[in-house]
């Protein structure tokens, strides 16, 4: 089966540079190659009447295996415990340097 979306190598290199990841012209093939297939994967999965199942959230059969989100005083910190070790404060909260890129 032909995928209705055929991925090139041009693309996947333009997504490495978008995510940073250096990537050579082979493995930029390559990785086009597999992911086509992945592609054809899924749009045979596409063709699958699924119109008569009712659609599943969680397979396990267990309901709210989750506790209370309640708050414990006991367990907190004070503001000025929260910044008694901070290397750096201002009005009350943390300092931290800055962290951007380009």
């Amino acid at each position: 089966m032909q995928s209705k979306t055929h991925i090139t190598s041009e693309m996947v290199s333009h997504i490495a540079k978008l995510a940073n990841i250096p990537i050579s012209d082979k493995e930029s093939e390559n990785f086009a190659k597999e992911f086509t297939k992945v592609l054809e994967v899924v749009d045979q999965l596409e063709s699958v009447d699924t119109s008569d199942i009712e659609p599943v959230g969680q397979v396990t059969g267990l309901e709210n295996g989750m506790r209370n989100d309640e708050i414990q005083k006991e367990r907190m910190f004070t503001q000025e415990e929260a910044l008694r070790n901070a290397r750096r404060v201002h009005n009350g909260y943390f300092m931290v340097n800055q962290v951007l890129d380009k």
